[in-house]
């Protein structure tokens, strides 16, 4: 009996030992040690542990001890793995990836952004008044609001004006256009006659189509020597149909903010901006992806902030805490203001929303309201770093909204973060 009681007795002492063991703090920083880390050529790593890295005669990376932390300093692009044990026993190890050195000059500048569709969008059906009834030929031939017309009879669609003459001899020989549309990435066609309404010198689809649209953001990065850029954060989608835009063209041109309308709970706010009387145009737009739009830039941009090429923190060097963002609320005089990072998620693969953030400077505040519209794509910069950039605001809260991490945009904008080109050339 005293045997089965010491048994138990001994059996709690070691459950109570273990699950101790779990909070003490040497165990969590060894346990919380990555299995993976990728740093940049000259930055350095710090790692909170009791449990020391291992010497390692590697060249491409430099590891020190100070103060209870253990320091990775990249020093040549190369994959390489660092050991941590005590007594020369490795217990754990990590793959570290030295990438190529890269720096790139964070935005902040309202830009206008003016884009060309690939091919005509349809945002709408209307009813045309015949002799025989109200009709819309284009809903009846199956063509739905959010479809791209790219061909008509044979003929590439590139602009609205391109669609009446193909429709204007389709009405007159009363032979229906064979109509191409893209939706959702595949490829229709459809037959539609189109029909004249009463009154009406002319034939009609009985479609809202729409061939460009407009509007501002901020100018998020450009990395010096290609002159390749990001901005906005988030994908453009049209007002109507709510789907993102296929850009066949497009460009940025210079902007400049006339007022502000501030943000409030369960409406948000937005910048209002006019582009610049000389419509400067500062770069091409080549991609409107999740992550926002993507070109080459025509020149250097000014920034009034005087700031040179920054590192990049990828999402494992985020820290929750202090940070800035670069920003126009007046006139094109880019300024930096306070916010918090709230939290961040360490990502191995692209999403959007990779930071929660909050506003903090009382400045910004008081002349938005917080995060308006209009300020998607202003650059996050934390230690010296370009981390992120703002992409959505919280409509229950204006003070706050999301950030998406800096690499998803570098990869957009066909920066090569990896060096895998050096590689494969």
């Amino acid at each position: 009996m005293s045997k089965n009681i010491l048994r138990k007795c001994i059996g709690v002492i070691l459950l109570v030992l273990l699950f101790s063991a779990a909070f003490y703090p040497p165990v969590q920083q060894f346990v919380q040690i990555p299995h993976n880390l990728v740093v940049f050529e000259g930055q350095e790593y710090s790692l909170p542990t009791a449990i020391p890295a291992l010497a390692s005669d590697d060249s491409s990376i430099e590891v020190s001890t100070n103060k209870g932390e253990t320091v990775l300093k990249g020093l040549g692009a190369n994959k390489t793995s660092v050991q941590f044990g005590i007594g020369g026993f490795p217990l754990k190890s990590m793959d570290v990836t030295v990438i190529p050195d890269l720096k790139v000059i964070p935005g902040g500048q309202s830009i206008g952004v003016r884009v060309q569709t690939d091919g005509v969008l349809v945002v709408g059906h209307h009813l045309v008044d015949t002799s025989d009834g109200s009709v819309s030929p284009g809903e009846v031939a199956g063509i739905d609001v959010g479809d791209m017309i790219t061909k008509m009879n044979g003929v590439k669609i590139e602009e609205m004006t391109d669609i009446n003459p193909v429709v204007q001899e389709s009405g007159e020989t009363n032979k229906p256009i064979k109509v191409e549309v893209k939706r959702d990435g595949e490829f229709y066609e459809k037959e539609l006659l189109p029909v004249k309404g009463k009154g009406d010198q002319s034939f009609r689809l009985g479609l809202y189509i729409r061939d460009s649209a407009a509007g501002v953001g901020t100018l998020t990065f450009y990395e010096p020597g290609s002159k390749k850029y990001g901005a906005l954060g988030h994908v453009i989608s049209d007002m109507d149909t709510r789907k993102p835009i296929e850009v066949d063209t497009g460009e940025i041109v210079s902007s400049k903010v006339t007022s502000i309308e501030k943000g409030m709970t369960g409406e948000p706010g937005e910048k209002l901006a006019r582009f610049s009387n000389d419509r400067k145009v500062l770069g091409d737009i080549t991609k409107n992806s999740s992550f926002g739009i993507f070109g080459t830039l025509h020149d250097h941009l000014e920034n009034n902030e005087g700031i040179k090429p920054m590192e990049v923190g990828l999402s494992h060097q985020v820290e929750e805490g202090p940070a800035q963002i670069l920003t126009v609320v007046e006139g094109d005089e880019v300024k930096r203001f306070d916010i918090e990072i709230i939290s961040s998620t360490e990502q191995k693969f692209p999403a959007t929303k990779g930071m929660v953030i909050k506003v903090t400077d009382d400045d910004l505040i008081e002349a938005t309201g917080g995060i308006v519209q209009g300020m998607s794509g202003s650059p996050i910069i934390q230690n010296d770093r370009i981390i992120g950039a703002v992409t959505h605001v919280f409509v229950n809260d204006p003070t706050s909204g999301y950030g998406c991490h800096i690499e998803w945009m570098l990869q957009e904008a066909g920066i090569d973060i990896y060096g895998e080109e050096e590689k494969a050339s």
